[in-house]
């Protein structure tokens, strides 16, 4: 009996020891695997930053050999409406996807009041509203240096004026001025301390394509940004109306800085371009960008549901809105008040 109670004692202690031994084999191993698991997710994030880096520079080396180009939209903006806004938004997605061209600004330059189109009120409204509309864009800017002046001035000659604007900026490294640029984002190496802070924070981020260096805007070594007019079909279509436009000015606005032309519904500017020796001549210097989400949004028609009293929510940006209802524009049919109002103030 006892050598039955101390060989069962014997077996029990044996018994205890072994799992005793398995548990902290067990607990060790444990360890050993987390201290793995810790290390390797640690090299795959240093890899993923990395790797971001690297894909960030190859955007850098391959905008860098882009051409730079800002966009020029002239108009009347009576009012300015989210239309007017997505056009810079396509045409800036065509031009990236060609590999070809680094959107880096886009200007937007109302009307002089002098142009005397009807239902025309004051820029001074005009240019406010599309200071309002923009307020929050990083690359978009208002010039008035076409609405300021003594007359309506050719969209030629407006051209010229910028294009000679982006040269004197890029010659005098002028950040302050045209275009305005984003932040870049850090190409530094890591190195030991903080590692885990700078990984968190471009943990799965990829390079913005949005992301541009001042210093790369302006470089001297850089080639000159190119100016192009962003505009609609139908002003790809007026070229055609006799009269309506000097051979020399088309010479200038397609030939030497070109167009970006955002189709509408029904419009067929390849037609255009073919039927025309002018443009068929510098078909390399139009560029067509399909708006697939149609949208047929226009100045006239919120002008006309203004008018009688119907809703444009939705159609103009909200500032915009609360602008033209605070100073009671397009209420008239005649908007001569609203021009000479403009005037006083």
């Amino acid at each position: 009996m006892p050598w039955k109670m101390s060989g069962k004692l014997k077996f029990v202690t044996i018994c205890i020891r072994c799992q005793s031994c398995r548990s902290s084999k067990t607990s060790e191993n444990r360890k050993r695997r987390a201290h793995v698991n810790n290390a390797n997710s640690l090299i795959t994030e240093v890899e993923n930053l990395n790797l971001n880096r690297v894909n960030s520079n190859i955007y850098r080396v391959k905008m860098s050999s882009s051409t730079r180009v800002v966009l020029l939209a002239c108009g009347s903006f009576n009012p300015i409406t989210n239309m007017h806004l997505r056009m810079f938004e396509i045409a800036r997605d065509h031009l990236h996807r060609t590999g070809r061209y680094q959107v880096v600004g886009g200007i937007i330059s109302p009307v002089n009041d002098g142009y005397g189109k009807k239902d025309l009120v004051s820029s001074k409204h005009r240019a406010e509203m599309c200071k309002l509309a923009i307020e929050h864009s990083n690359w978009l800017k208002l010039d008035l240096w076409e609405a300021e002046r003594d007359g309506w001035t050719p969209t030629a000659q407006t051209m010229q004026h910028h294009h000679e604007n982006l040269a004197q900026s890029r010659l005098n490294n002028n950040l302050n001025s045209y275009p305005k640029p984003l932040t870049c984002v850090s190409t530094a190496s890591p190195t030991r301390r903080g590692v885990k802070r700078r990984i968190h924070d471009t943990k799965n981020e990829s390079p913005s394509k949005g992301d541009i260096d001042k210093d790369d805007i302006y470089s001297s070594g850089q080639s000159p940004i190119q100016l192009k007019l962003l505009c609609g079909g139908d002003l790809l279509e007026s070229f055609a109306v006799p009269d309506l436009w000097s051979k020399e000015d088309m010479e200038t606005i397609v030939g030497k800085f070109g167009l970006v032309v955002i189709t509408r519904a029904g419009s067929d500017p390849y037609k255009f371009i073919y039927e025309s020796d002018l443009l068929y001549k510098h078909q390399n210097n139009i560029h067509i960008v399909n708006e697939w989400i149609h949208n047929e949004i226009s100045s006239t028609k919120i002008r006309r549901a203004i008018r009688r009293d119907e809703s444009v929510k939705y159609l103009v940006p909200d500032p915009v809105l609360r602008y033209i209802k605070n100073h009671k524009l397009y209420q008239d049919a005649d908007e001569e008040k609203n021009v000479k109002a403009g005037e006083k103030k």
